[in-house]
């Protein structure tokens, strides 16, 4: 089965649960599944970061970025936090929540192989 690479290109919370939504998708069809948040998307990946629409999805039984994160690395889903972005937002690997890593998109590219590339 072919894997799946998603790269989340802005820190727009909607992308993001919508790319979290994906991989955790793809995930459970067995697919290997890797999600980069590129430069400012790495603020995505630090606890508390809110949908707008997060009361309207909790309404309607949805879960929140934190559990869909969750959800999707307690799969299997790699999540990658771009070097280059951790830099802009004055963080490092050791402040990422614990599951997530940092990485650079010229080794996420390089390691692509047959892997579908999805950008949001």
């Amino acid at each position: 089965m072919r894997g799946l690479t998603i790269i989340v290109a802005t820190p727009d919370p909607a992308r993001f649960h919508a790319a979290l939504s994906i991989a955790a998708a793809a995930a459970a069809t067995g697919a290997a599944v890797r999600l980069y948040l590129h430069a400012d998307a790495v603020a995505l990946a630090t606890p508390g970061a809110v949908h707008p629409d997060a009361t309207r999805f909790a309404a309607a039984g949805l879960p929140t970025l934190d559990q869909l994160r969750a959800d999707a690395l307690a799969m299997g889903v790699r999540i990658i936090a771009c070097q280059t972005g951790l830099a802009m937002c004055a963080a490092d690997a050791a402040t990422l929540p614990q599951g997530v890593e940092a990485g650079g998109l010229v080794s996420l590219i390089a390691s692509l192989g047959d892997d579908r590339l999805v950008t949001l």
